[in-house]
Order: C-alpha cells, then structure tokens, then sequence
C-alpha cells in the first residue's frame, strides 16, 4: 500500500459530495479525465476500489470505510494549516517574556494595552526578576527572550541594545544630599549607603571606591524605599529603577563619574524568535522610542 496524496482524497470527497466526477471536476476545475485519473490511481495504491464501477457508481464497502477516514485525516491537515498561518501572519500565538522589573513597571503596561487591542488570539505570560535571573530563563528556555542587562560575558546568548539608563543617587527628601542638582563620587563619602543589585554598575568606575564602606546590602526594592524613607542612607539605582511615585525621593543625576546601565533584548544564540515574539519586541521598541521622545 502505498503513501496517501492529500489532492486525490479531496477528488473523492468532492466526487461524493457533488453527486458524480462530471459535477465534482467543475467544482474543482479540474478535466473529468484528470479527476478520474486521480481517483484511480488512489485506489490502485490502496489495492482495492473506492466507487463501484456498474450501476450508478456508489462506494463499495471499501468506500464506506475509507470515507469517514478521509474527511478525518484532511481535516486535520487544514487545521493544521489554518494555525500555522495563523502563527506566521500573527493572528494566534503564545509567547513567555521575562524582564527587569523596572521594564515591566515602565513600558510592559503599554505593550500589554496594545495587544489586547490588536492581537485578540496573542496570549503574552510576563515574568520579572533580576539581571541574572532574567538571563537564566532565557538560557533554559523558560521563555523565548528576556529585556534586561546582561552582566559579563555570556557565549550563549545574544544582547541587542534598546536604551542607556543612568544611574543616580537616590535618598530621602530631608537628607543632606536631596538639595543637590548633579553629585560626584567624592560627595558622597561619609554617608550611609545602602548596596542593591544594581551596585556592580559602580565597580570598574571611580565609585567603586564607596562600595567596600558600605554596610547595608538589601535585594528588594520595597525594603529599599523603606529603609531610604527613615532619611539616614542613600542608594544609587538605574533612573527605571527609581520609583517617582514614591513622592518623598530624589532621584539624583551622578556626574562624576556618569555611570549608564545598558538595557537590551536578550534571545538564546541561534534561536529564531516565534512571530509572535517578533511582534512583542517590535511593540516594546516602539513603546521604548514614543517614551524617549524619538
């Protein structure tokens, strides 16, 4: 028995639901003979009719047994298909992202609202965590890509910048830093500085000096804010990361030295992106130049 060719199965189906080949090869544009063909080859490779070959050339036994099966398997086929494109031209999709939190809090938000208005059959499942974090999901697969820095080198994944981010200091409105304009390093000796996860950016600068003196390290930021609303230590974060909301900081610009954390689309190397993951870094690129102003 040979393998089954998609096109005659339709011939067949189309011979019986027409009512004869002469109405199905209309239909299908198709010459009668060229139909007949078709369908006669099927059957020599199934090894037994389809249609009796007297009378007014119903299915034979075989027949009803086939047909049932036929309509099944090219069912199948065309919703196969039909999803697939659907895939491709970005009408249905999944697709797992993980970013910075800061990310998540600024610009998701508008790539979310976009979605929901264009994409009706796009699902999106947002993750947020640290840098690290970040790259290990998109390193293992969790999901397809990540936004966030990548910190050091990294051979299996591939980094393609989006946006600087600055770093400052950040404190409480009553500390003796909060009236300044811009700070250097050197004003910041003597003051209590709280370590986050971001203070690495200090390292390879002049301000990396201020980082073995301090003696508060905290990962979260809600702990962050908490401690800098008692007005007696200051941190530094990525402007993202500071959260204006909170109506009692300052966020201070740090000139010298000008420290910039780059953001960026974190993928696996030699991993193509879904379409759907397309469209999502396209909307966040868009979302990311209509907040810059560009």
């Amino acid at each position: 028995m040979k393998g089954l060719k998609l096109q005659q199965l339709r011939y067949v189906l189309a011979v019986l639901d027409d009512g004869g080949f002469k109405a199905a090869a209309k239909r299908l544009h198709r010459t009668q003979p060229a139909l007949s063909l078709g369908v006669r080859e099927l059957e020599d490779g199934l090894g037994a009719p389809i249609f009796e070959r007297q009378g007014a050339g119903g299915l034979t036994p075989f027949g009803e047994i086939c047909i049932p099966r036929f309509r099944e398997l090219l069912g199948v086929h065309d919703r196969v298909l039909k999803d697939l494109d659907d895939v491709v031209n970005q009408r249905s999709g999944r697709v797992e992202v993980v970013t910075a939190p800061s990310v998540a809090r600024r610009y998701m938000p508008s790539v979310l609202n976009q979605f929901l208005r264009r994409y009706p059959s796009l699902e999106i499942v947002l993750h947020d965590g640290p840098a690290d974090v970040v790259a290990d999901m998109v390193r293992t697969g969790e999901v397809e890509f990540g936004v966030s820095a990548l910190w050091g080198e990294a051979d299996d994944l591939e980094f393609a910048p989006l946006l600087a981010d600055e770093v400052g200091v950040v404190c409480h409105h009553t500390h003796p830093l909060a009236d300044a304009n811009s700070l250097r390093w050197q004003d910041l000796i003597g003051q209590a500085m709280i370590r986050n996860g971001t203070s690495r950016l200090l390292e390879t600068t002049p301000a990396g000096n201020l980082l073995p003196d301090s003696r508060i390290y905290i990962s979260e930021m809600i702990s962050i804010v908490a401690m800098l609303e008692t007005g007696t230590a200051y941190t530094t974060l990525p402007r993202l990361a500071f959260q204006d909301s909170v109506s009692t900081l300052r966020f201070i610009p740090l000139k010298n030295p000008t420290v910039k954390r780059e953001i960026g689309i974190i993928t696996r190397r030699g991993v193509t992106a879904s379409p759907a993951a397309q469209i999502v870094i396209e909307a966040l690129r868009e979302a990311i130049a209509a907040a810059s102003g560009s």
